[in-house]
């Protein structure tokens, strides 16, 4: 591939250490997925397109490398990790029981203001689903999930969910890109918000983990047709 199609940009205007803006603008792209999965990166193609040295590129795929976002292959180089199914499942059935747990707290904990802030980030992020603003609904569908652990009242919950944060962000942009499963996200969203504002804890713990657990499975099917694994 040509390095001009590697869709990575990097703002050099900012006064952030080169090293840093390099790190996160290829972190960034792979987690948007505008690094694709399987993709090889080599020095020269990345310092070509954002501009810099290859000196700040080395580092932040050796920072990249300790944090799994890629592997460093012998003949090959760097490429981007693939999201195997066991990973997956890992990741998504702790987090399928983290997500009951917090909804049903915040089913305990609701009150009025933190209701209405519930019911306006689910109609942010229906407003990006009509809209077809994939990236709006990627900060919607955090903004409504983390309020809900917020909402929870419990430090340690929220500690172990953020632990989780950069594992599951990638799965939920594969997830919302596919049109195919974003009418689902909406009308969960609808009955998991309906049921904490209730406070139906029972519900709302059940609407919650499954709603982790169709993404497993819509992340499975994608990935499958997509022959990652």
């Amino acid at each position: 591939m040509e390095s001009n199609d590697l869709k990575v940009s990097i703002n050099l205007d900012s006064y952030v250490p080169l090293r840093d803006l390099v790190y996160d603008s290829i972190r960034n792209a792979i987690l948007n997925d505008n690094i694709k999965q399987g993709r090889r990166l080599t020095e020269t193609q990345l310092a070509k397109v954002l501009g810099v040295s290859r000196t700040p590129i080395r580092e932040a795929l050796r920072r990249l490398e300790s944090e799994g976002f890629i592997e460093i292959i012998p003949r090959k180089g760097a490429v981007v990790k693939i999201m195997g199914s066991k990973e997956l499942q890992n990741v998504l059935e702790v987090r399928s029981v983290l997500e009951g747990l917090a909804a049903k707290l915040a089913s305990y904990n609701i009150n009025t203001k933190n209701e209405q802030e519930l019911i306006d980030a689910k109609n942010k992020f229906y407003r990006a689903f009509k809209e077809d603003n994939k990236d709006a609904m990627i900060e919607h569908d955090i903004e409504l999930h983390d309020l809900i652990f917020s909402i929870s009242d419990n430090d340690k919950l929220v500690q172990i969910v953020n632990n989780l944060h950069e594992q599951t962000y990638r799965y939920r942009v594969i997830y919302i890109n596919d049109k195919n499963y974003l009418k689902s996200i909406v009308d969960e969203h609808e009955e998991l918000v309906d049921a904490i504002i209730n406070k139906d804890s029972s519900k709302a713990e059940s609407i919650a983990s499954l709603h982790i657990k169709n993404q497993k499975y819509a992340v499975l099917d994608i990935l499958e047709k997509e022959n990652f694994y």
